[in-house]
């Protein structure tokens, strides 16, 4: 049985201190057992990111830029090796672990630009003879605290930009998926990473409690439910740490009378069950403006009913398990308490079984419509394969179920009509948008970050993050000697 260990200065660590299964979603099985760290782990980490920091952080730009782009080519080789190790452990489809792998190559693209991007300026003559300049400085020690739906990507997310930016890092990653995280850190090393600068402990909350409210760290990156977002900015912020806390979504997708509904069956059905409905940015309500309701209905059940629920590491597998067993009942739950609370199941493979794979946590397809607004089924973020139908008259209604839902991550809207699109810009109340995209994640030359109780703090993530991952410094100077006192406060 493989034992996930600890990645810490520069090796693998190993306390012996609570063995815990990682589990094959598909099968129930243990596939690892990942170590839980104690108390005196999680401070070596923290140690060994102290005593590599202040040498990290005189590294010039170039050399950190270096070490990213040979981690990128190593990325790029180990694509299909993390991929298997995602799908094993976490049972998104070995089409979508790739698809990820290569979406978390793009965060490390941005980071190689650090040192065009972490560039102060300079003003001349603020004042008589003076001259005003901002230079970035690095935080320090960094944490990150990442979830099991994107083991990779979230993860260089948050540590590419930061190691660009000459911090250390200690990044936590989820207990149910850790494999991919140490590999990560081995090819940091192999790719020149100077030992103590990117570490890994896995733990439980313990342990990223102990993380934020060691007074040597200065910035903790966090993405998880919005209840743990909240309490990790508000641990954070008590501890006088800047923080930027990611939690939960329920996008809403609308639907004009002008779209082409099969284009829009299409894309929601990628959207929606995707990945087992486990994307921050999956679409898990669609509002239909006007008459198309049923139409679109009777597009999506068939693609509903047809879509390949199975292993991920199976050939034509469209669908994966969830992620747990908790997880596979919480939703399963919500969806039966929903029908019988009155709710029309369009399409319901909830319960459904696959084959060989009886132990497995499959939650199929399943079409909810008739959901009142106020229902556990509209109101919570499931994170599993189920969309919910809306309709109503006009697109102001539309946009006013987006404002008055207390999630802000994201949200779409399919037409051809400039006025609708330029409307819904303007007034929907979440932090990333589409126009006729299903998925509207911006490339990392932008930023990831939700409103309202999908984010906590005022950064997001990839190219956001330059600003969460320095701190600036300004200097005003004169070279010129000034004779003569002045005990006025003058303007320049």
């Amino acid at each position: 049985m493989r034992t996930v260990q600890h990645w810490i200065d520069g090796a693998f660590v190993s306390t012996g201190h609570d063995l815990v299964p990682v589990l094959n979603p598909a099968t129930d099985e243990a596939v690892a057992m990942v170590e839980m760290a104690n108390a005196d782990a999680v401070r070596r980490a923290i140690d060994s990111a102290e005593a590599a920091a202040a040498h990290w952080a005189r590294t010039p730009l170039s050399k950190r830029a270096q070490v990213l782009f040979r981690f990128r080519e190593l990325l790029i080789e180990a694509r299909s090796e993390l991929a298997e190790l995602i799908t094993l452990e976490h049972g998104k489809t070995l089409d979508d672990a790739a698809g990820e792998v290569m979406r978390a190559l793009d965060s490390v693209d941005l980071a190689t630009g650090g040192p065009a991007l972490t560039q102060g300026a300079t003003s001349l003559q603020t004042g008589p003879d003076i001259d005003t300049k901002s230079v970035l400085h690095p935080v320090g020690i960094c944490v990150g605290i990442t979830p099991f739906n994107f083991p990779v990507m979230m993860g260089l997310m948050m540590v590419s930009v930061s190691l660009a930016a000459g911090n250390t890092f200690v990044w936590k990653p989820s207990e149910q998926d850790p494999g991919a995280s140490v590999r990560i850190a081995e090819l940091f090393k192999q790719a020149g990473l100077p030992d103590g600068v990117l570490n890994v402990v896995h733990g439980r909350q313990e342990a990223a409690e102990q993380l934020i409210d060691d007074p040597r760290t200065q910035a903790v990156s966090f993405v998880g439910s919005s209840a743990a977002a909240k309490a990790v900015y508000a641990r954070a912020a008590a501890a006088g740490t800047r923080a930027q806390a990611f939690g939960g979504a329920k996008n809403h997708l609308v639907v004009m009378p002008d779209a082409d509904l099969d284009v829009v069956a299409d894309q929601l059905t990628s959207s929606a069950f995707g990945a087992a409905g486990q994307r921050c940015m999956a679409i898990s309500v669609a509002v239909v403006v006007g008459e198309s309701a049923e139409p679109l209905l009777q597009r999506l059940a068939p693609r509903a009913e047809a879509v390949q629920l199975n292993a991920g590491h199976v050939p034509g597998t469209e669908v994966g398990p969830v992620v747990s067993r908790r997880a596979q009942e919480r939703i399963q739950r919500t969806i039966k308490e929903a029908i019988a609370a009155g709710a029309r199941a369009v399409v319901d493979r909830s319960t459904e079984q696959v084959p060989g794979f009886e132990n497995g946590y499959f939650v199929g397809p399943t079409i909810l419509t008739d959901v009142p607004v106020t229902s556990p089924a509209y109101k919570q973020e499931l994170f599993g394969p189920v969309l919910v139908v809306l309709r109503v008259d006009t697109l102001d209604e539309a946009i006013a179920l987006i404002r008055n839902h207390r999630y802000g991550n994201g949200g779409s809207i399919f037409t051809n009509n400039a006025a609708a699109v330029s409307q819904f810009e303007r007034e929907a109340t979440v932090g990333m948008l589409g126009v006729n995209v299903a998925i509207p994640v911006p490339v990392a030359g932008y930023a990831v970050q939700g409103w309202k109780d999908s984010v906590f703090g005022d950064t997001g993530l990839n190219n956001a993050s330059w600003s969460f991952y320095t701190r600036p410094k300004y200097v005003t100077s004169r070279w010129e000697s000034l004779s003569g006192t002045d005990f006025g406060f003058r303007p320049n």
